[in-house]
Order: structure tokens, then sequence, then C-alpha cells
């Protein structure tokens, strides 16, 4: 399964500046029609999943922007209905719909720290709504993608577990450990449990780190893998913007694949392009 690239690289290629704190998600409400020309970009690059623009959106973060209560449900639930639109006409396409970490929301980098100082049961309250209202739109999956920290996961692999609906989870690490430090035994083991989960593995992280992830995830979990790592740079939140060169190399992805990564794409600062090559890669 090819899964698509990075939303927000592809927003910035047509000429939207994203250094706010509502990142991607302003633009469900600024330009929604931006969305979907995306979203219909990498299905004919040769995705199959679109992962929606809810990423970094909560109901807290648009009231914060000035955004009613109501219309900032209604944008959630857009999300959803924009990657729908745009898998119209392409036979098999599925919406995944992304739902980022708690840091996320926050705009100063916390996704890549994780240790919020919050409890599980603040987490969950964080959590719920916006996946009540993701599933609400009927998307084909959920997307809980970037999680940083092992707590944080096994709060939404409890939802994911108590709604039922099908899932993947995937962590963003780094050096061999998730961002807050647990050990990747650690971090997969909370999907071997959990059915709805269908896939566990990692996404946003050097290429470098996946294929050693992607070999714990299958061994702990018992599950195939997902990997859709960044282009390798570091993101620097102060400016909101990337750093430093590309290592994304299509050279690694048998390797991933023969670890048992059955789902592949790619994350921030990877495009189209580099779609249309896996997508070529894997189905050669």
């Amino acid at each position: 399964m090819i899964i698509d690239g990075g939303l927000s690289n592809a927003l910035a290629d047509r000429g939207h500046l994203l250094a706010d704190d509502l990142w991607t998600a302003r633009l469900l409400r600024d330009a929604p029609q931006e969305i979907l020309a995306v979203h219909r970009t990498y299905f004919e690059a040769g995705a199959q999943v679109a992962t929606t623009a809810s990423y970094q959106a909560s109901v807290g973060g648009f009231v914060a922007a000035g955004i009613g209560a109501a219309e900032a449900e209604r944008l959630i639930v857009r999300s959803v209905e924009l990657a729908r639109e745009a898998a119209d006409g392409f036979p098999d396409a599925l919406v995944a719909a992304s739902v980022g970490p708690y840091g996320a929301v926050l705009g100063d980098g916390s996704e890549y720290r994780g240790r919020y100082g919050l409890t599980a049961g603040q987490l969950r309250d964080f959590h719920r709504p916006r996946i009540e209202l993701l599933l609400s739109a009927e998307p084909d999956l959920l997307a809980v993608e970037t999680i940083p920290d092992v707590d944080e996961a096994a709060v939404l692999a409890e939802l994911i577990d108590e709604y039922g609906a099908p899932a993947w989870l995937s962590y963003t690490i780094a050096d061999g450990r998730t961002r807050a430090g647990q050990s990747l035994e650690e971090a997969f083991a909370v999907a071997a449990g959990v059915d709805a989960i269908i896939a566990t593995g990692v996404n946003c992280c050097a290429p470098a780190d996946v294929l050693a992830a992607v070999e714990t995830a299958v061994a702990v979990s018992g599950k195939p893998a997902i990997a859709y790592p960044n282009a390798g740079e570091t993101w620097d939140a102060g400016n909101h913007r990337w750093v430093g060169t590309s290592s994304y190399d299509l050279a690694l992805v048998p390797t991933w694949r023969a670890a048992g990564a059955e789902h592949l794409g790619g994350c921030c600062r990877i495009g189209p392009a580099t779609i249309t090559a896996l997508s070529v890669l894997v189905s050669g």
C-alpha cells in the first residue's frame, strides 16, 4: 500500500505560507480547494492512501485562532470530506484520517520531544473528541501518526480499541528510541493486543532509522509494518522550517519491505515525484 507524501511541503510548493500554529489546518478554512488539489496530485502520483489535513487540527487550536467551536468541529470533519472528494475517480483509493500527537497543536516542536506533563486522562480528553469528529465523517481508517511517547500511544491504542475503527499507529523516533527516549520494544508492544491496529511503524523520522524500527515493530507487534519517513532534515520549531539536506534514498526501500514494511510512503519534505518513484519501484 502506497501512502501519500507530505501535505505541508506540497502546499508550500503551491505558494502557501504555513508559519502559524494552525499549519496546514488553517487552509481547511482559508483554501480548502488547495488541500483537495494536493490530495488529488498524490493520487495521480500513485498513492493509494490520502492522509487528511487534520494532523494539527483541534477544536481548541481553532478556537485560539478566533474560530468558533462549531465551525472548528465542522472544519475537522471537512478534512475527511476533502480527501474523500479527491479520491473520487481513483479505484480502491483510501482516506486515512490523521490523528497527530498532542504536541502538534502546540506549534513548538513538542511532537519531537513528547513528555508534555499531562496525565493519561488529560491526553484521553484531548484525543477523544477529535477522533469522534473524524470517525463521524467515515474515513476508511485512522492514521495515528508522529507519536513521540509511549504514554500517549497507550492512550491512543485504548481509544482505537474502544471505537474499533481500523488504524495504523506510527511513532516518530530518533537513534533507535522514541522521541521521549523509550525503547522501541516497549513502544510497539502497545499495539500487539489491539486488533483494530492493522499496522505499526514509524514516520517523520530519518530514513536511516527506519530499518531497525521496522524489524522491531514486526517482531514485537506481530503486525505488518508501516514506514513513511521524512526527507531526513531537522525541524526548526522556532522558525517553523526544515533545515539540513535530504537523505531519503529509494535504494533503502527494498530492505524495509524485506523486513516486513507493507505500507510505504513519505512524510515531511517528500513530494509527489518521490511518491511516483516509490510506486514504480514497488509495483516493479
